[in-house]
């Protein structure tokens, strides 16, 4: 039996262009105001010093505050999944969400499967490469009202990689649980693969022009009638 529904975010529960089309491009307009202003946050000092101690290792260059600015905006172009960007870019968001400029987009069919999940005992979890906090505010401010009270857990990058299957094994011994009780939803066949690998079932979702894998794949929550 299923005691966790373990949630990927883009493409899966949140359309791909609010990610993308919404999120991203405020980032990146907002980016270098917000760094200036809170450069002498201690979120923000540790986030700048993960940066340059990335570049150093990577690229063996020292970066200045404003090479650092400009390279967190290269890594927004290119979606690369570092941590200090990711917390970074969750502040930024939470300043648009509080001020109504956008809501966390979720298809129609979550809230109700979120629902129906609960009802049988189980609990939710997300797992996606966006920070915990940038998570929360996606379901604390979504189109389908406040959703963080049905979700019992957050999971981001730093439980690992999303296509490695040592991730969704710190997960389930997170979550004290058995990988067969675990759920896991997604459209990326190869965060199902790293998943299933592990022993915990799994399921694609095929959004918009997402590609069939050889994974059980649904368009919709609706038509679910797995465990």
């Amino acid at each position: 039996m299923t005691k966790l529904f373990l949630f990927d975010i883009e493409g899966t529960t949140t359309d791909i262009n609010f990610v993308h089309k919404v999120l991203f491009p405020y980032s990146f307009q907002n980016l270098e105001n917000f760094i200036l202003h809170h450069q002498t946050s201690p979120v923000i000092l540790k986030a700048i010093e993960d940066v340059r101690q990335t570049v150093l290792e990577e690229e063996k260059l020292n970066l200045t505050l404003n090479e650092v600015i400009a390279k967190l905006r290269f890594w927004i172009e290119t979606d690369r999944k570092h941590g200090a960007l990711k917390e970074i870019q969750g502040l930024i968001w939470d300043h648009g969400y509080a001020k109504g400029e956008f809501k966390g987009h979720l298809f129609d069919d979550v809230k109700p499967f979120f629902t129906s999940v609960l009802e049988t005992g189980a609990k939710i979890g997300i797992y996606s490469s966006g920070s915990v906090h940038a998570q929360k505010l996606i379901f604390g401010f979504s189109t389908s009202g406040d959703l963080t009270p049905m979700i019992s857990y957050y999971f981001d990058t730093k439980v690992g990689g999303k296509r490695e299957s040592s991730s969704y094994a710190k997960i389930a011994q997170l979550t004290q649980l058995h990988p067969s009780e675990i759920h896991f939803f997604s459209d990326i066949p190869e965060e199902l693969k790293a998943a299933k690998m592990i022993g915990m079932h799994v399921t694609q979702l095929l959004r918009g022009d997402t590609s069939p894998s050889e994974y059980e794949g649904i368009t919709s929550f609706s038509v679910f009638n797995g465990n």
